[in-house]
């Protein structure tokens, strides 16, 4: 059985690969590239507190990526799961610091895990 979400990172590849063929694509360094992600990202925060449309403008946010890596050649989906690993890493870290944390609900808590955080990417966790 295919997973659907990494069949979509896959399909998004090929869908812009093959309009590239077509010459639909921009030049490799182009600004526009980067245009397009950040206009994607002012999108998504218009509609965020909508959230059917917030789903429709995250998908061409998520689209807009997928095709960065494509012209950084880098495999989004490797890249992704490399990401969570370190996510992982680092939240382990953060988390052994916890009995040191203020309690649920108290504003503190959020910058005194955010400091533990930055510890966790300084030693390179």
């Amino acid at each position: 059985m295919r997973n659907k979400k990494t069949d979509a990172l896959r399909r998004a590849r090929q869908v812009q690969r093959d309009a590239a063929r077509t010459g639909f694509d921009w030049p490799p360094g182009d600004p526009a590239l980067w245009h397009k992600l950040h206009e994607e990202i002012r999108e998504l925060k218009a509609v965020a507190r909508d959230r059917r449309k917030a789903r429709e403008e995250l998908g061409d946010l998520l689209f807009a990526v997928i095709n960065v890596a494509r012209h950084l050649k880098v495999d989004a989906g490797g890249a992704l799961a490399g990401a969570i690993r370190k996510f992982e890493r680092r939240f382990t870290y953060v988390m052994r610091g916890a009995a040191s944390f203020p309690p649920k609900g108290d504003r503190r808590r959020l910058a005194a895990m955010e400091r533990r955080w930055q510890q966790a990417k300084r030693r390179g966790l």
